[in-house]
């Protein structure tokens, strides 16, 4: 019987990546932190990617693949299919290494996003907006690649991209000024957790490596649970940075070896963290980018006194998102329910509601209703926020003891998703 053989990097090539990558890229600090270290009771340090030049990892892993190539590829040009990171660190890589580039995004991308991708590519990239979905763009590219004979540039599944990545493992080891017990590295299509976890596997085998993936798209954690590559049906692109259908055939060879656990965090939990980390840090991050530290919460007896490092992988968040991140944030943190209220159609009713049912530490924040001709009671959808999470229980008991007709949306996600 034949033995089957997989890609596994090699430390001398992810060595040689990072020489490629000198002047190209940001040697990014790896710094302590003092709040969430004191939260944790832990040496907690941050990777800080998000303070590369595209404020992202995805240029080391663009560069090292692109900069390799033949002088007939690259006169050809490149391809690649993406609505975020890896197409922004295509363009800055294709701009230094004056190659053409071809960038498919979806057209509902948003125009921050298209800017960016164009300002970091000049006029060594033309943009092209096509399809609804990444996969309508991607298929596009794959066949744009056959007729023009140019090079894809896959965003994760490709061996000199894995080893560009790699290269976050070097500094953090050459940055650390004692053993780490515990490295957290977000997971998408497993190009970061591959590079990384090679590194630290040769350099630094006592760390145990953690792979953080978002609750509602864990393609890797189910890879490994089946023992193969799956493909996951639907998947809450939230953490659009991280949220794959399908992780990399080569990544999964090598993190089902390399990383000692794989786990998911809500995607609430990781909203409370984005809030978090730019409230009391003042960094910004993408969803991706807090998907290592929201991680934390669920280690927290486990990394007592130990030294953890947590990869920061991105900062390339949209502002219009604020509002949807700080709602998902009081969701999940049991602050802001959405109810279906059946309210007597009688002068008065809501006064009643507000003066019986309401308490100190309550806040009507979204209130709809219209008034229902020939009935007796009339729907309503409110949506209130609490102070504190001790304060849901007393007004549900004040609701029933009124004998309100309620709904509680929360838990219905068919219903709530027309709120949300």
């Amino acid at each position: 019987m034949q033995t089957a053989t997989y890609y596994i990097p090699q430390l001398a090539d992810i060595e040689k990546a990072a020489e490629r990558l000198q002047g190209v890229v940001q040697r990014t600090p790896l710094l302590s932190n003092l709040s969430f270290s004191e939260k944790y009771e832990a040496n907690i340090q941050f990777k800080r990617e998000d303070l590369q030049v595209v404020r992202s990892y995805k240029i080391r892993g663009a560069y090292n693949r692109i900069s390799q190539l033949s002088q007939t590829q690259k006169e050809n040009g490149v391809v690649c299919a993406s609505a975020g990171n890896h197409a922004q660190g295509v363009a800055y890589s294709c701009r230094m290494l004056e190659v053409n580039a071809t960038i498919f995004m979806p057209a509902p991308t948003p125009k921050q996003k298209v800017d960016q991708v164009k300002f970091f590519g000049k006029n060594w990239v033309d943009v092209v907006l096509i399809g609804d979905t990444f996969d309508d763009a991607y298929h596009l590219a794959q066949e744009y690649c056959q007729k023009q004979k140019a090079v894809f540039i896959h965003p994760f599944d490709d061996e000199q991209v894995i080893e560009g990545q790699g290269t976050v493992g070097l500094e953090i080891l050459a940055g650390a000024s004692e053993p780490i017990d515990y490295l957290f590295l977000p997971v998408g299509g497993g190009g970061l957790s591959a590079g990384v976890s090679t590194v630290f596997r040769q350099l630094s085998p006592n760390t145990k490596i953690i792979g953080v993936e978002p609750e509602g798209a864990p393609a890797m954690l189910k890879s490994l649970e089946a023992g193969e590559n799956v493909v996951l049906k639907d998947i809450d692109k939230f953490v659009d940075g991280a949220a794959v259908q399908a992780v990399g055939a080569k990544t999964f060879q090598i993190c089902r070896q390399n990383l000692d656990q794989v786990i998911t965090v809500p995607e609430g939990l990781v909203c409370t963290t984005i809030l978090a980390l730019y409230n009391r840090e003042a960094i910004v991050v993408e969803p991706a980018g807090a998907l290592s530290v929201a991680a934390l919460n669920l280690f927290h007896e486990e990394i007592k006194g130990k030294n953890v490092v947590c990869v920061l992988s991105g900062s390339n968040n949209d502002i219009s998102r604020t509002e949807e991140i700080r709602e998902r944030s009081l969701l999940y943190e049991g602050l802001k329910h959405y109810f279906i209220v059946r309210f007597p159609q009688r002068a008065g009713a809501l006064r009643d509601f507000l003066v019986e049912v309401l308490g100190p530490n309550d806040d009507i924040v979204h209130f709809e209703y219209t008034k229902k001709t020939a009935r007796e009671k009339g729907p309503a959808l409110i949506g209130i926020e609490h102070l504190n999470q001790e304060d849901f229980e007393p007004l549900l008991e004040r609701m029933k003891s009124r004998n309100y007709q309620v709904e509680y949306l929360n838990e219905q996600p068919n219903l709530f998703g027309f709120i949300l």
